[in-house]
């Protein structure tokens, strides 16, 4: 049986790209390769790429990368669109709780939610943790967004998602955060790109900063720092605060 996240994108690929939490991407590539120190040597792999928008931006500007993604209606839309582009990316089917890489990367970056926070378990999303480390060199560098543990205990989920409610793409309907779990249980609706309305009933794990450190500390990553995440605005000059949504982790190994 196919889990929320899978049905989510099974066919999603025109109306994802349209979503407003991915209007970031040139920003967001901006803030990556200042990370990187524009060194267009480093091979990156993009975990839970989509519709390979950080891919297809990252490669434009020169970079080796590799995206990787559990939703094959979402990787043809990326090789649809770098094909147009004429870029050159190998974009794979991988369970990222399941990576076949070894010491083989520089970068991963893991963007938007990217697979790691959606897990059931938080086993699960520990796995997706412990084979994006596999599949990275030493010393390597990983950059990723989670959602911000912080929020939910200032904050109404419902209300943050409120503001995009009268745009197109999907709605969130919270109905109930767990304390003990920090798990939010939501009713999410949507239309496919084939016109089709669905409602699903999810559950998406937040994360306070403490947890992210001491995963990657078990993954013996050994300097971690943790900023707010603003949509196409990354920066370490944003201290992380109750009342961002999102987390930024950069990691290195």
């Amino acid at each position: 049986m196919k889990q929320w996240y899978e049905k989510l994108f099974d066919n999603y690929g025109e109306k994802y790209d349209k979503e407003p939490f991915t209007q970031g991407t040139s920003g967001e590539c901006d803030f990556i390769e200042k990370e990187l120190h524009y060194d267009k040597s480093l091979k990156i792999i993009d975990v839970g790429c989509g519709t390979g928008r950080h891919s297809i931006e990252l490669s434009k500007r020169g970079y080796d990368i590799t995206g990787i993604d559990l939703s094959e209606s979402q990787l043809e839309k990326a090789r649809e669109k770098a094909k147009r582009l004429n870029l050159k990316i190998d974009f794979l089917q991988h369970d990222a709780r399941n990576l076949p890489f070894e010491n083989h990367f520089d970068v991963a970056i893991m963007l938007c939610e990217g697979g790691f926070p959606l897990m059931e378990t938080d086993e699960m999303n520990y796995e997706i943790l412990k084979n994006v480390t596999k599949s990275l060199k030493s010393p390597a560098k990983l950059i990723f967004t989670t959602l911000n543990g912080l929020f939910p205990l200032c904050h109404s989920i419902d209300d943050f998602h409120e503001a995009d409610a009268h745009t197109e793409g999907a709605h969130y309907k919270s109905e109930s955060f767990d304390l003990m779990t920090f798990r939010d249980y939501n009713i999410t609706t949507f239309t496919d790109d084939a016109g089709k309305e669905h409602r699903l009933e999810c559950n998406e794990r937040y994360y306070i900063p403490s947890e992210i450190t001491w995963l990657l500390k078990s993954l013996k990553f050994k300097k971690i720092e943790i900023f707010g995440a603003k949509l196409g605005a990354f920066s370490r000059e944003d201290k992380l605060k109750t009342d961002d949504y999102e987390m930024l982790v950069i990691a290195e190994k």
